[in-house]
């Protein structure tokens, strides 16, 4: 093979990995928001989980972009390990389109697909059209690279070499199966590398008998993405790549024994030697399902004995759902950002309620405990921001918009309360028990009862935020002058126990007002976190 051809080689391979992003993210685009949500739809019903995940990866034009974002929402806590196992399977079944399309001998339409799609995004500027126009341009490019590795690859066809090079893997599998799945994981895409065998096949370049092991290796090279992605995250993520490699690794020791009666078998399906390599993936994926897919809730606890739970690195906190993967949709994203943020919620209230615990009791291990649960909010607060600014990247409708800010201001209110207990509500405490003062009984009972009704704004914020519940952020706001009202009348009875000469009155004065006000300042905070949601609900 002259240089040239090499090149050219080199050039309709990249061309080809271009236009199958290209058009993946077109449909995906076009498809929209939901499309991600769909996946989610899949259920503890096998047979749907099965359905969705053929659906999804003909849109993604890619099985291993699917299994991505299955460890994503995995890890994310947005799905079992179960419920991945047919989607899983539904995937693998869903990538065999993309290759029986290339297997139709569409070539002389590659110039034309490319004019069209090229069109189509110049007149539609923005919207779906514009998209299924990406897509279009993509299939083109797909096609006119599989037309230049004909060209490439006819005048090779009778190269000696070469073709006892390539009638080897019929003699030796194992080495065609790791070839091909080194290629795949190369590519990552299965497509791609079928594509080419595929071509290679039309050709005469490749007979069935040697392409064989190709389509198994490459069904396990597309394995590869899905594992590099698990990396670093929770084991629970982590099983969904292990299943994955479990499912084609197992399908692949099934079909070794038999390899020359699958091979008969599709050979018999079509005499088309490029469609009989798309037929023998098809086959081998629609086998694969059929064969596990009763088994679905068995495999997940192999795949649970393999991988254990595992200790979590011990003394590290850090965010739980804020996964990057879902990033490039803003509607799960925006979901996965208001978890982290109601985590963060749950960790200040629990500090709020704490808090009066210390002054009753003057718990200083108590103190300490909660002085030490404010950096994890400090962490978790400047995480989300940095989350949702990377939204801002892609394209926010109007009330995403809003959610996002809504989010960033919760956030941030929980942020100012947690600094509000630990800097001056645990300071306050410190003094009193350093000094070894005591509240009067009316003095403790009115401090206590202000924390109460602090704490329910607190819970009723949280719901309000949770349940996107603008009448309940109003009836908040309403309570607002009534915290307001009985903190001048706990002020009041204070300054009456003052002028009575109370001794525990007169000892915890200062930190009885400061308490006060800072409680006060609290409520303000969840009085903040309350508007924008309001404001939503006016719109």
């Amino acid at each position: 093979m002259s240089t040239i051809s090499l090149v050219s080689l080199f050039g309709a391979i990249m061309l080809m990995l271009y236009g199958m992003r290209l058009a993946g993210e077109g449909l995906q685009k076009a498809a929209g928001a939901q499309l991600k949500s769909f996946l989610l739809s899949a259920t503890s019903n096998r047979f749907k989980s099965l359905g969705v995940g053929a659906v999804i990866t003909a849109i993604f034009q890619s099985s291993s972009a699917t299994t991505v974002m299955l460890v994503g929402f995995v890890g994310a806590g947005l799905m079992g390990l179960q419920q991945t196992m047919g989607v899983i399977l539904g995937a693998d079944i869903g990538t065999t389109l993309t290759v029986q399309l290339i297997a139709f001998k569409v070539y002389d339409w590659a110039v034309g697909l490319i004019g069209a799609g090229i069109v189509l995004r110049f007149i539609s500027r923005r919207g779906s059209l514009k998209h299924v126009g990406q897509a279009v341009l993509g299939f083109g490019f797909v096609f006119f690279a599989l037309k230049i590795l004909i060209e490439i690859f006819e005048p090779v066809t009778q190269n000696p070499l070469l073709h006892e090079f390539l009638v080897g893997f019929s003699k030796d599998p194992l080495a065609g199966i790791i070839i091909s799945a080194l290629l795949t994981a190369l590519f990552q895409s299965s497509a791609a590398t079928l594509g080419i065998a595929i071509t290679a096949a039309h050709t005469g370049l490749l007979t069935l008998d040697a392409a064989m092991p190709i389509v198994l290796g490459a069904n396990i090279g597309s394995c590869v993405s899905a594992l590099v992605s698990s990396l670093g995250a929770g084991v629970e993520a982590r099983r969904v790549g292990v299943a994955h490699v479990l499912f084609k690794v197992t399908g692949v020791i099934i079909v070794i024994p038999v390899l020359a009666i699958f091979t008969h078998l599709v050979g018999l399906a079509s005499s088309d030697p490029g469609r009989q390599v798309a037929l023998a993936h098809t086959f081998f994926n629609v086998a694969l399902a059929v064969i596990f897919i009763p088994f679905t809730r068995q495999l997940t606890a192999l795949v649970e004995r393999i991988m254990p739970p595992g200790e979590e690195t011990a003394g590290k906190f850090g965010p739980k759902y804020l996964d990057p993967i879902v990033i490039s949709s803003p509607s799960l994203a925006l979901v996965q950002a208001s978890r982290e943020a109601l985590r963060a919620a749950d960790i200040v209230g629990e500090m709020l309620r704490q808090s009066i615990i210390v002054f009753v009791n003057n718990d200083m291990e108590l103190l300490e405990k909660i002085e030490e649960r404010d950096d994890e909010i400090d962490l978790l607060d400047r995480e989300i921001k940095l989350y949702l600014t990377k939204l801002t990247r892609e394209s926010l409708s109007d009330e995403q918009s809003r959610r996002e800010m809504e989010t960033m201001l919760f956030t941030d209110n929980m942020e100012n309360i947690g600094d509000v207990i630990d800097k001056n509500l645990m300071d306050l405490a410190r003094k009193k028990i350093r000094t070894d003062a005591s509240f009067s009984k009316d003095g403790q009972a009115d401090i206590v009862l202000l924390h109460l009704k602090v704490v329910e704004n607190f819970d009723m914020c949280v719901a309000a935020f949770a349940g996107g519940d603008a009448e309940l952020a109003q009836r908040l706001l309403n309570h607002k002058a009534k915290i307001a009202e009985l903190e001048r009348e706990l002020r009041s009875a204070h300054m009456n126990r003052l002028r009575l000469g109370l001794k525990e009155s007169i000892d915890t004065s200062a930190i009885h007002l400061d308490v006060l006000t800072n409680l006060k300042r609290i409520n303000s905070c969840i009085v903040n976190a309350a508007y924008p949601m309001v404001e939503r609900g006016k719109r």
